[in-house]
């Protein structure tokens, strides 16, 4: 992704050759900003507060998370601090979980002298192949806007609803939900993206379109109740969103929202398509709605809306009557009857159990034994 010319990525190591920097999110689309991270519990902060978000982009905060804290202290019980600490950042994301595990199965059995080393190159790994499966998301992605353009009258755009952000700034570059996206565009096929703002941290209006901007694809931000309208007018040709987490049999944890979408797109007939890298599949769960847990945010992002006033300072206020209490569950689960397609690296799979397990014979069967 190109900001102002220049490339980035979401996540790389300071000049010092250890810090982390990463994109601070809670900034934008107002400022660009960056931070250096210098110790785990500055990482854990960057996750817990939604410094990085999205669910590739926390699993590969987390790895490098770990390469600090084996830094510092390469004992066994500072790995098993770490990974406690940064374990407990977010509950839905399963890539966060997945990274930790990925990293202590690299980590555990070294000596502590070169732990460190071994860290900070698996997280570099894990960040490069991020990168590698979410183009490959996009490239799987792009015939199925390619053939939707083809029955459009020449130079009409294929109208695609997103919802939250999946795009390059929730992983370490790309995007899930946006690859397909950038790719088409960047071929020439006319495309046109609604943006729900996504409430109540308005991650849509905030970072998806500051990131389609950037790129310059076109697109138009809409409220998330008028996803449904649009779709009832025949103004949406598909759905395409990502996923913190993906069970075995095909439902989707997405930000708190997605499930209505599915349902509207489910009764006009849009097709409603979610792009996911292999590790957000939680092999170890099946039913969506009983069993991933479902993170309940701080009441204050619901009270309270940020933005830039008039004179260029950003400010919060207050949205909601004095006295009111406000819930603030962050995600949903849309179960698999409602999903045309799961996108992912190695193609598009159906959103089942046999799906799935065609696509990933060897992930399923390592997950069953």
């Amino acid at each position: 992704m190109k900001i102002n010319g220049q490339h980035y990525r979401t996540i790389w190591l300071a000049q010092d050759g250890w810090r982390v920097v990463v994109i601070d999110q809670t900034r934008l689309p107002f400022r660009f900003e960056t931070v250096a991270l210098g110790t785990t519990e500055q990482a854990a902060d960057a996750i817990r507060g939604m410094m990085v978000r999205g669910a590739p982009l926390i699993g590969a905060t987390a790895a490098y998370g770990m390469a600090l804290a084996m830094r510092a202290d390469a004992s066994d019980e500072a790995l098993a601090a770490a990974l406690a600490l940064l374990g407990g950042t977010r509950p839905t994301a399963v890539n966060l979980h997945w990274a930790l595990a990925r990293m202590r199965r690299v980590l555990a059995g070294l000596p502590a002298e070169a732990r460190m080393e071994a860290a900070y190159a698996e997280a570099a790994a894990i960040c490069d192949e991020d990168v590698a499966l979410c183009r490959a998301i996009g490239e799987h992605g792009l015939p199925l806007i390619r053939e939707i353009a083809a029955g459009k009258p020449a130079g009409q755009p294929v109208n695609i609803l997103t919802h939250c952000n999946a795009g390059w700034i929730a992983t370490v570059d790309w995007g899930t939900a946006l690859a397909p996206i950038y790719l088409a565009h960047d071929a020439g096929i006319p495309v046109h993206v609604w943006v729900d703002e996504t409430r109540p941290r308005n991650q849509g209006a905030a970072l998806t379109a500051y990131e389609l901007g950037a790129h310059g694809v076109p697109h138009t931000v809409i409220v998330d109740n008028a996803g449904g309208h649009l779709m009832q007018h025949g103004q949406v040709d598909m759905v395409i969103v990502g996923t913190d987490r993906t069970t075995a049999r095909g439902d989707v944890a997405n930000k708190i929202g997605t499930y209505l979408k599915a349902l509207a797109a489910h009764d006009n007939g849009v097709p409603f398509y979610v792009a996911l890298p292999s590790p957000t599949i939680d092999w170890g769960v099946s039913d969506g709605v009983a069993e991933i847990p479902i993170e309940e945010r701080a009441a204050r992002e619901v009270t309270h809306l940020s933005g830039l006033a008039e004179d260029g300072e950003v400010r919060s206020v207050r949205v909601v009557a004095p006295g009111s209490n406000a819930a603030n569950p962050a995600f949903d689960v849309t179960p698999a009857r409602l999903v045309t397609g799961l996108i992912t690296e190695r193609g598009v799979s159906a959103a089942s159990a046999e799906g799935l397990a065609q696509l990933f014979p060897d992930l399923a069967n390592k997950a069953a034994s």
